[in-house]
């Protein structure tokens, strides 16, 4: 898969990675043809921030992490460039295991953006 883009208005999640650590800016995914965690880059206006992105198929969302980024992104339009796919999805029961899954995500995007 080459790079895939999508854009869309920031919408609510499920707040489950804001309440381990790990806010993500949510839009709409009508695509089922991606799925799992990626490099990527969010661009909120004139400034791209690099990301974990999480293409929930069942939720029918696409959430990114953004990596150097705070602040309120509801209802804000914003892109996600889809850059390299790090890994499938995998259902986590335990809060522990997914942030150290996250943590890892992090590691791996922020050495991809470094190379």
């Amino acid at each position: 898969m080459g790079e895939k883009t999508f854009t869309g208005i920031v919408v609510g999640g499920g707040k489950r990675a804001t309440a381990l650590g790990f806010p993500t800016a949510n839009i709409k995914l009508a695509d089922t043809s991606v799925s799992g965690v990626y490099a990527a880059r969010v661009v909120v206006g004139d400034t791209r921030h690099p990301a974990v992105a999480f293409a929930d198929k069942e939720r029918g969302l696409l959430e990114a992490h953004l990596l150097d980024f705070s602040g309120e992104l509801y209802g804000q339009e914003v892109t996600i460039v889809l850059n390299k796919k790090i890994r499938e999805a995998e259902v986590f029961t335990d809060d522990t295991k997914l942030r150290a899954a996250i943590e890892s995500d992090i590691a791996e995007v922020g050495d991809f953006f470094v190379d």
